[in-house]
Order: structure tokens, then C-alpha cells, then sequence
């Protein structure tokens, strides 16, 4: 998770709309994304078990979903339309949310560190720390992302959007390399 190099792509989707709908925003998918990586704290082995994944799959299915996201940020499809409430929430649920911050690199390092905590309370009290700590400064980068647009503008939010899309398509391009990787040293 980065919350600084998240606020580009947080600017890119939700930069040009009012102050409180960037602030339910940057709420939203925080919270989103603390259920998510908490979920996967708690029962994410379990979970891939049971749907018979492994962290290769995820992060090949992570990395695609990033890429449709960087797309459109790159071809500027949908900035010029005024989303309505509803797109607002998907926005901050789906891509920010997940997966954005509680994107396959966070879930699987949370799955990985709960097993290498294996049983002891200080490690896992340690990691929910971490976790919450780390999503209070994400949101901290979101909520206060307005005066970077005063700095920025309209121009440079464009410009943001289509250097946050050349990122995400890089790490999704990543994520995509790494799962395709992990399938070949698995099988």
C-alpha cells in the first residue's frame, strides 16, 4: 500500500468533483479496503482453500481489473460525463477501494504475515496496528488531496489521469508478469 502515490489516481477519478463527494470518496474506500485486508487477515488462507486459489491467480485477476482501469484513465473515457451518485460509490468501492488499496500485493502480504505471525498475540496485535495505521494515513492522503488540485487544476488533474493510468498499466502489466511467474514455479 502507498498512500502517497495513491492520491494521483484518487485525483485522477474523483478530482473534478465536489469537495464532500472527494470526501465520502476517500472514506468510502478506505473503509472498503480495511474490510477487505482485515477480512483476509483473518480468514485468507481459508478463503483461497476453500475456492481452491492460490496468490497467483489473484494477482493475475488484480492485475487485469488494474489494467481496464488504466485504460480508461489513459483514454479519458468517461472523465468528460457527470457521474451520478451511484458511479460515485462504485468509484470509491471499485477501482479505489479494491483494487487500488486492497489490491492483490496487500492481500496476499496480510496472508503472508499472518502466517509468519503462527500464533503469536504480539505479532498479531503488531499487524492490526500496521493495518489500521496505514489506512489512517491513506485516508489522510485522500481527504486533504484538495490542495493539490488548487496547486494542479483542471490541466493538471488531465495530466494526473493520464500519468496515473500509464502507472497503473505498468503495475498491472507487473502483476499480470508475476502471477503468469508464479504459476510456472508452482506447476
Amino acid at each position: 500500500m502507498d498512500p502517497p502515490g495513491t492520491v494521483p489516481v484518487f485525483l485522477s477519478l474523483v478530482g473534478r468533483k465536489p469537495p464532500a463527494v472527494r470526501a465520502r470518496a476517500a472514506r468510502q474506500a478506505v473503509l472498503v479496503s480495511l474490510l477487505v485486508i482485515s477480512l483476509f487477515a483473518i480468514a485468507g488462507q481459508a478463503i483461497l482453500a476453500y475456492l481452491g486459489i492460490g496468490v497467483p491467480a489473484l494477482q493475475g485477476a488484480g492485475g487485469l481489473l488494474l489494467l481496464l482501469i488504466a485504460l480508461d484513465l489513459l483514454t479519458g473515457r468517461g472523465a468528460t460525463s457527470e457521474p451520478n451518485v451511484v458511479e460515485d460509490v462504485n468509484v470509491a468501492l471499485v477501482p479505489l477501494g479494491t483494487p487500488l488499496l486492497a489490491g492483490p500485493g496487500a492481500i496476499a502480504a496480510t496472508i503472508v504475515f499472518v502466517r509468519q505471525a503462527a500464533g503469536h498475540v504480539g505479532a498479531y496485535v503488531a499487524l492490526a496496528c500496521a493495518i489500521v495505521a496505514v489506512h489512517i494515513v491513506i485516508y489522510a492522503c485522500m481527504r486533504f488531496s484538495g490542495v493539490v488540485i488548487r496547486l494542479i487544476k483542471e490541466s493538471g488533474i488531465t495530466l494526473l489521469a493520464k500519468i496515473a493510468g500509464l502507472l497503473l498499466a505498468a503495475i498491472a502489466v507487473e502483476l499480470v508478469a508475476n502471477s503468469v511467474r508464479g504459476f510456472i514455479e508452482g506447476g
